[in-house]
């Protein structure tokens, strides 16, 4: 979910990204797995083009992998492939604060072959690098302060400056859902005007990229588990799955909190009624809203 939210960030404030990570405020336009020869691109990567001349690749994550590494150098030689003229600069971008050392690493190494990639601790940054450019705002509760909710206050007072409304629903819907990672639902909802980020469109992009994704795990899956028990029942179950997790982090951090019960029911509904819920909590504001959705649908 987090990933999806930067990726919206930085497709629709590419010149925000831009200034920040290349110094200039130019615009960027993705580039698509076919032009790369790629698998699909993981939900995490961004590959952009940047004025013909540079090629920015974002990573976004909350905790390390330990195939980061690889992946940077996997991506940097495939763009090689297809644009070996162009400079590429690799960035991998961790959003939640961790000890442990992947996220310090730089390089993958193996014998004969050496590849350098570039990491952004963002509670490393001053916070006053994110309160500059409208689409990095919602980053900024992510750098490094010591006062979160004053932070968190700093950002919602200039997302009401804002005059563009559409601008201001999204950065504040996006500001929302980060803010989750470093502060509870409940002094979020104290700071943020709760009506903006309930109109917002990024609510249904981060659902629709997360049910979307949801599909391809459940095709992939399926092929495999089909060898064995039959590609339509293993395609569901992996669709399933992975909508089913989706709705139940959606509804948490809407609802704060869902009782065991109520967990249960949604984990037993189908695809098509979790797509149906995935529309319909967007207008929930409190658990009841929830129970009577299942009442009359389940």
């Amino acid at each position: 979910m987090y990933d999806n939210v930067c990726k919206f960030l930085v497709e629709h404030y590419s010149q925000d990204f831009a200034q920040w990570l290349l110094g200039e405020a130019i615009a960027l336009t993705q580039l698509s797995p076919s032009e790369l020869s790629l698998e699909p691109i993981r939900a995490d990567s961004l590959i952009l083009l940047a004025a013909r001349s540079t090629i920015l690749h974002l990573e976004f994550q909350t905790q390390p992998n330990l195939d980061i590494p690889f992946r940077m150098a996997d991506y940097r030689l495939r763009v090689f492939r297809r644009y070996p003229q162009l400079q590429m600069r690799q960035v991998v971008i961790y959003l939640k604060p961790t000890r442990s050392e992947r996220a310090q690493q730089t390089t993958f190494a193996i014998s004969g072959l050496r590849h350098e990639f570039e990491v952004i601790r963002l509670w490393e940054i001053p916070t006053t690098e994110f309160l500059r450019f409208p689409g990095l705002l919602p980053l900024a509760i992510l750098s490094q302060n010591d006062n979160k909710p004053e932070t968190l206050r700093q950002v919602a007072q200039q997302i009401d400056q804002m005059d563009n409304r559409t601008e201001q629903k999204n950065v504040a819907a996006a500001t929302f859902i980060l803010s989750g990672l470093v502060l509870e639902t409940a002094v979020i909802r104290q700071i943020l005007r709760e009506e903006i980020v309930k109109e917002s469109v990024t609510y249904q992009y981060i659902l629709e990229q997360g049910l979307a994704e949801g599909r391809q795990q459940g095709l992939q899956e399926g092929r495999q588990e089909g060898r064995q028990e039959g590609r339509q029942e293993g395609r569901q179950e992996g669709r399933q799955e992975e909508s089913r997790s989706l709705i139940l982090k959606l509804l948490q951090r809407r609802l704060n909190t869902l009782p065991t019960e109520i967990t249960a029911q949604v984990e037993q509904l189908s695809v098509e009624q979790l797509e149906a819920l995935g529309e319909a909590l967007l207008d929930f504001t409190q658990l009841d809203d929830l129970v009577s959705w299942l009442e009359q649908n389940v």
